[in-house]
């Protein structure tokens, strides 16, 4: 243990030096529908909302339209929730997670299943108005995908970045802090750092992180494997 944690520290340090990462923004892209889920209307002089990632194809419409109902009604964190509730409902249950998928129900039969599944729950009017509205349109298959892409907008939201850390061993508590603390400094002010681990014993040693769509590789395996064709190549000896 005391090696592992040798080694991510080693892992952290190279990190410090390897890294530079400068912060992104995105605007809205146009979404395919316009439909307000919450049960109000808005105020002529209400403060324009746009989200925080550029979202495209069908889940990301959806997303971003109940991101932007779920912002304006101050619920967004609520909404989350009961989005991954009944995730995690349809994960353990065959028959509900087959009526999803079947397109072969009627409209208007799955908008009322939805509605009461929600009612039952005791979901906010934004999301069960959101499932009722995804029940009609036929896109209750898609709503994985849409809460995998709502759940990249909450985390833009908050300024988390999700960062996956490959390591030999689960992080230590304290190196766990360091690294996120590092991160924030990478990340920059208003950012910090989501980490989600991975065990990996075959890089040996150090770590892996992946980010904003970058992989920083600080494994033992990876310098092993450079320092490897290093000693392979010929020595230039002609000038000697």
């Amino acid at each position: 243990m005391a090696t592992g944690v040798l080694r991510l520290r080693s892992g952290i340090s190279l990190l410090r030096r390897a890294v530079s990462v400068s912060p992104a923004e995105a605007s809205i892209g146009n979404r395919s529908f316009s439909r307000n889920y919450s049960s109000s209307s808005p105020p002529a002089n209400e403060k324009k909302i746009k989200v925080p990632l550029q979202m495209f194809g069908v889940s990301g419409n959806y997303a971003s339209a109940l991101y932007l109902s779920a912002v304006k009604a101050n619920v967004l964190d609520r909404v989350e929730t009961e989005l991954l509730t009944l995730i995690e409902a349809a994960k353990h249950s065959p028959v509900f997670s087959q009526f999803m998928k079947d397109l072969s129900v009627t409209a208007e039969t799955r908008s009322k299943a939805m509605e009461d599944i929600c009612s039952t729950a005791k979901f906010s009017d934004i999301t069960k108005n959101f499932f009722v509205i995804v029940a009609e349109n036929g896109r209750l298959g898609h709503i994985n995908q849409i809460a995998q892409r709502f759940s990249e907008l909450t985390m833009a939201h908050r300024g988390e970045v999700k960062v996956t850390v490959t390591s030999v061993i689960p992080l230590p508590p304290a190196e766990e802090k360091e690294l996120k603390e590092t991160l924030g400094h990478i990340l920059g002010e208003g950012k910090q750092a989501k980490i989600e681990q991975k065990i990996d014993p075959s890089i040996l040693g150090g770590l892996v992180l992946e980010f904003d769509r970058k992989v920083f590789d600080m494994s033992i395996k990876t310098r092993a494997q450079q320092m490897e064709r290093f000693l392979r190549q010929p020595l230039g000896l002609d000038g000697l």
